[in-house]
Parts: C-alpha cells; structure tokens; sequence
C-alpha cells in the first residue's frame, strides 16, 4: 500500500512536470517549484510515517532515478537507519562511499599479538577488513552494529534488550552452520544495588562474539589481565572460561562483603535492646543482603550450566578441560557459602522479628495490667452509681469523697500485688 502511494506521487509528479514544459518560462519556474514543493511535502509526510524497514523495501522496488528521488526526502536524522536496510549495491549508488553511522554502542574487537591481547575500536566497516579477532565485544550495540558485525561474519547477532525473554532450555544450543550459543547472567554489584546482566555469547570457529547492554567488572578485569599478562589466552575458548573463571571470583568477593555487612547487623540484634525503628532498619538491611546472596546462587548455577554445556559439546582441549573442572569446583564452595548464609539470614529475620514481638508484647503488657487494676473502681463506680436509697453515705459530706478514696486503693493494690509477683519489669 505504501509503495503504491510513493509510485503516484512519483506519477503525478512526472505528469505536471511534463505538463509544464510547455508553458512560458518565467511562468513555468513558478509553478514548477509550487507543484514539487507540495508534492515533495507529501512524500515527506509519508516516509516519516514508515519504519526504516519499509522504506528500504520502497527504495529496492524503485528504479534508481525514482529511488534518488525518494532518498532526498528522507529525513537525514533517520538515514544512517535507512541505509542499513540498503543492498550494498544500492547504498553505492545513492550515497557513493559514505558508511552509515553505527550508533552509539561501544564495539571492540581483540587480536591476540605476542600472546597479549590487543584492542582494536571498530567505528566503520572497513576497520574489519585488516584484523583478525579471536574476540568481538559489543556493549549496547545499536540495531546497525549488530547489523554490520553480522553481516561481515555471516550470523545474527541477538538484541541484548530481547535476551531476558528467553526461556531457560533455549539459552544454551547449537545452530546449523555449527554455531555455539549461549546466553548467560553476569552479576552487577555496584552502590549496594545489585542486578543480573543477560549476556549472549556466539562461539563460530576460532571467534568469540559477546553482546551485551552495560559495562560489567568482569570483562574490564579479563582485558586487563590478557593485556598485561602475556599467555594468559591462547584463543577464544580460553577467552570465554576465563570470563567465566572471573565472574565465580567476582562473586565471591560479593559474598564476602555479604559476611561483612551481616557481622554488623549481628551486632545490632544481639544487642539487649532494639527499638522498632532500628529493627526496621535491620530488616531491610537483611532482605537487601538476602536479594544479593540469591541472585549469587542464581548466577553461579546457570554459570555451572553453561561450563557443564561445554564440557558437554567435547570443544576444549585437555588444558582447558582443567580449567572448567576448577570453575565446576570453585562454584560448588560458592555454593556451599550461598546456603550458609541462607540459614544466617533466616536466623537473623527470626531474631529481628523475635524482639518486634517482644517491644508489642510489653505494649499489651501495660494494657493489660491497666484494664484489670481498673476493673475494681469500676465495680465501686457502679455500685454508687445505682443511687440506692438505703445507702447512708450517699447522704454524707464526705462520701464522694470516701468513694474516690476506695477507687484509688482499689486501683494500687493490685499494682501492688503485681510488683511482688514480679510481673511488672
């Protein structure tokens, strides 16, 4: 329907056009520039309303002079998008050597030279062409990096924002042309606000593809160390159990910051007295150390799935094969850690709670103790107040005030009473 529209306008452009011709010539530049200006404008007003999809299929459909028509009327803040849904063929004859914008994503790729890893900042398509990676790194690739990644490679590379929707039995699998993929969580643990970070990894020959949406630790350690570390990987395999080998250490330090902030919160419980406020305080501290142990234990058990997967797919040489039983090893102490601290957290929520029911307990307590000492000057209140006319002190001066008098003894005798017994503290 739309392109049918884009071929009318084009029609009915050409038709006056031609129409025009034949008029005198200062009248003919007049009316020319009238009708292409309001023709132009629909055609504007069209493509905007069309996603980048669309108007790429328009522009294949048309021939080239009708397509160099309709590119001027792209709206040049949307044509970097455009362009990527362009044949190369096409893009060249509409725009010459220009390369579309990639966005605003960080795109890396890493050649191993003199067995350090080196960095090399992809902006264009022809950065590709002269390097040959063992791992590319992409940290919130816009639609047109993924784009131009995967079209130099040959595979599709997934949208980091999708990664989160998927379900657990498709996070790890194999594709046709023997691709390896795998999609795991890396934890993030930054200001006391921790999070799971979907990462999807594409193994496809002697290349390792990362994609990503935020920065994480973990990759800013491995690319320390394989740069200054000569050896410390040998190809993309190594690259990927590494990054692994570092988010199992990068959550045990989160585990022992959770030892140090639950020692300070023992503190406070087993102190001998807690007020509501500061058990508040406590309980939330507690439930925020409880959400980082178990996104821990998360993290870690779909970290040993994904090391279990490659053990699994026989790609790891006898050295490497090591490494990942290490890893395997290293998550079950984690493991180990996540339910002990499980267990203190509970006994920690029981305790806090414990000492709010005592703080309520001894407000029941005094109201209690309050309603029974004031069940006797009740009784008195309401023998008086029966005004019988056979009660001489009813006629006494001083019977209001002998009458109040017995309400007080009977309201401090059973205070008394309650003192000796030791029910009152």
């Amino acid at each position: 329907m739309s392109l049918q529209t884009v071929n009318d306008l084009l029609k009915k452009h050409k038709l006056v056009e031609g129409m025009l011709n034949n008029q005198p010539m200062p009248r003919r530049k007049l009316i020319t520039a009238l009708v292409q200006k309001q023709h132009m404008a629909e055609l504007r007003g069209l493509l905007a309303r069309l996603s980048a999809i669309e108007i790429g299929q328009i522009l294949h459909s048309l021939d080239l002079e009708d397509a160099g028509l309709v590119w001027q009327q792209v709206e040049e803040s949307r044509q970097d998008d455009v362009l990527w849904e362009l044949s190369d063929t096409l893009r060249e004859e509409l725009v010459g050597d220009r390369e579309p914008h990639c966005g605003v994503g960080q795109m890396s790729a890493f050649e191993l030279l003199e067995g350090r890893l080196a960095k090399v900042s992809i902006t264009c398509r022809h950065d590709l062409y002269a390097i040959k990676p063992i791992w590319i790194d992409l940290l919130a690739p816009s639609k047109a990096q993924r784009l131009l990644i995967g079209q130099h490679y040959g595979l599709e590379l997934p949208d980091p924002l999708d990664l989160t929707d998927l379900e657990a039995s498709a996070r790890f699998y194999v594709e046709d042309q023997h691709e390896i993929h795998i999609h795991s969580d890396f934890l993030l643990d930054r200001e006391g606000k921790s999070r799971s970070v979907p990462v999807a990894f594409i193994l496809r020959g002697d290349m390792l593809f990362s994609v990503r949406s935020e920065e994480l630790p973990v990759f800013r350690l491995q690319r320390l160390r394989a740069r200054t570390q000569p050896g410390f990987v040998s190809d993309c395999k190594d690259m990927l159990l590494d990054l692994y080998g570092a988010e199992a250490e990068y959550s045990a330090d989160a585990l022992e910051n959770i030892y140090e902030q639950l020692e300070i919160v023992s503190k406070k419980v087993l102190s001998q007295d807690i007020s509501d406020e500061e058990a508040a305080d406590i309980l939330t501290d507690i439930a925020e150390e409880e959400d980082l142990n178990g996104r821990i234990r998360r993290n870690m058990l779909d970290t040993q799935r994904a090391v279990s997967f490659l053990i699994r797919r026989k790609l790891l040489n006898t050295t490497q094969l090591e490494d990942a039983q290490q890893i395997l090893r290293d998550i079950e102490s984690l493991n180990s850690h996540t339910a002990f601290l499980f267990d203190k957290i509970n006994f920690l929520m029981d305790a806090t709670v414990g000492f709010i029911n005592i703080n309520q307990n001894k407000v029941i307590k005094i109201f209690s103790v309050a309603s029974v000492a004031m069940l006797p000057p009740t009784l008195i209140a309401s023998i008086y107040g029966m005004n019988f006319e056979n009660m001489p002190e009813l006629q006494w001066m001083l019977g209001y005030p002998f009458a109040l008098g017995l309400m007080t003894i009977s309201v401090l005798l059973p205070f008394i009473f309650f003192k000796r017994k030791g029910w009152l503290r």
